[in-house]
């Protein structure tokens, strides 16, 4: 029988709440420590399929700065974020361009697009 405690700190609100999960032969057994339910949603996916969201900046061509900030405008799984992190180094925007563009539409097949998060003027 493979029995095993983790410890999760809930990133999902401020409360930062310190979870136990007791999982025996591979399956979350007994959740504890959350005040809401989100809490428990979290550790349930972080245990399963962990996903976060990619923050990044691309580059600007004649913009007013030479970076621009993008988000995911969804999760992505947490294993495709160095992938994806990479693909946008060599990313290259013409501006104008307003927060919420789509800069790269569903990256590597995620069904997530990344979007501009401030407009950037042309220079």
């Amino acid at each position: 029988m493979d029995n095993e405690v983790k410890k999760l700190n809930c990133i999902v609100c401020p409360m930062g709440c310190e979870i136990t999960v007791e999982i025996k032969n591979k399956k979350i057994e007994k959740i504890e420590g959350n005040t809401c339910r989100r809490g428990e949603l979290y550790v349930k996916e972080e245990l399963t399929a962990p996903r976060r969201m990619l923050t990044a900046s691309v580059r600007v061509k004649n913009g007013a700065l030479p970076l621009l900030p993008v988000v995911s405008n969804a999760t992505l799984p947490k294993e495709k974020i160095l992938e994806c992190a990479a693909k946008l180094r060599g990313i290259v925007v013409e501006a104008p361009i307003k927060a919420g563009d789509i800069v790269l539409g569903n990256i590597f097949g995620t069904g997530t697009n990344i979007v501009a998060s401030r407009s950037m003027d042309r220079a």
